[in-house]
Formats: structure tokens, C-alpha cells, sequence
């Protein structure tokens, strides 16, 4: 098992938890991201999991709906990447992105990580869940964040930065650089 399946496996199931707390009540309770109720988070997260393997030509076919279930839906998309991933030959396929030539298994590390991590935040805030996330992913994408700079801020992206005090803990500076309001 590689470095970044095993990262994956462990943020899935950090996400995994977010979205299996969620009262069924909940689901359309406003969120973190402006416009975006919690279920619009989680189709997010599922429409990226099926969209990063088309950057290969690698195509995912989903029968769950996040309308009529939404963690049997998250469960399909996780485990439909996560065989993808597991899979030598296709996590390592090669393709031209954004910052250069790269590989599947390294932007689903980079950049679904990063959604995942952040993006359980947004659910566990609009469903009134714990919000902790684990420091060591905190640190590693907020390195990542901040590398990325202004690119951030491009619409549909992040808001602006929002002020926290010096005391704020690593987890409420990464949110706050990101837009969000720990």
C-alpha cells in the first residue's frame, strides 16, 4: 500500500465519519461554503472523486444519488477511487494538469486530500458534529494552501481570508485562510 493510499484511506474514513453522523434532517442545513447546503459539500466531494480519474481517461460510473442517500453514495464514490488507487498502473497514469505534468494518485493526494479534510470540516460545522480535524493533515495542507496562494481565490473557490487572533490554534488558521470562520 502506497504513502498516498493509506493518506487517502485515512481522510475518507475522517470524512467517512462526518458524513455518517449526519442526522437525515440535516442534510440541507446551510454550510460553511456560501450557497451550499451539507448535501451540496458532499456531491461536491462525490462529483470530484468521478471527475479526477477522467483526467486519465479513466471513466467512474456511479448508480447512488446523494438526493436519494447520501452515504451510500459517498460509500460508492470512496470505494470506486480507492480501487482505483489501490491499482499500481492506473493510480500512476500520467497527464498534463494545471502546475505541469503529473500523475492521477498525486492530485487525488494534493487535491481531493484537501477536499476532504476541509471539506469534513464544512460538513461537522453545518450539521453540528465535532469539528476537529487531525493535526498532522492540518499542517500538511495548509503547507499545500498556502503554496497555492491567490489561485485560491479564483471564483467558486475560497473567500477571503478572514482575521484570527495570534492565539488561534493551526486548524483555525488554516480555516480562516481559506475563507472560513473557525
Amino acid at each position: 500500500m502506497t504513502q498516498i493510499l493509506k493518506r487517502y484511506d485515512f481522510l475518507a474514513a475522517e470524512f467517512t465519519r462526518r458524513v455518517g453522523g449526519v442526522a437525515a434532517e440535516k442534510w440541507d442545513a446551510p454550510s460553511p461554503c456560501a450557497g451550499w447546503s451539507a448535501r451540496d459539500v458532499l456531491r461536491h466531494v462525490i462529483e470530484t472523486h468521478v471527475a479526477m480519474p477522467g483526467y486519465v481517461g479513466l471513466r467512474v460510473e456511479l448508480t447512488g444519488s446523494v438526493d436519494d442517500d447520501p452515504a451510500a453514495a459517498w460509500a460508492e464514490a470512496r470505494d470506486a477511487l480507492r480501487e482505483i488507487l489501490a491499482d499500481p498502473d492506473r493510480a500512476g497514469l500520467e497527464y498534463d494538469g494545471w502546475f505541469g505534468r503529473t500523475r492521477l494518485e498525486a492530485t487525488v493526494d494534493r487535491f481531493l486530500g484537501f477536499d476532504l479534510l476541509v471539506h469534513a470540516w464544512d460538513i461537522a460545522r453545518a450539521t453540528g458534529q465535532d469539528e476537529t480535524l487531525p493535526g498532522e493533515e492540518v499542517a500538511r495542507v495548509h503547507a499545500d494552501a498556502l503554496e497555492l496562494g491567490d489561485s485560491l481565490r479564483s471564483a467558486g473557490v475560497c473567500g477571503p481570508e478572514v482575521e484570527v487572533g495570534a492565539a488561534a490554534s493551526a486548524q483555525d488558521r488554516l480555516l480562516a485562510f481559506l475563507g472560513r470562520t473557525p
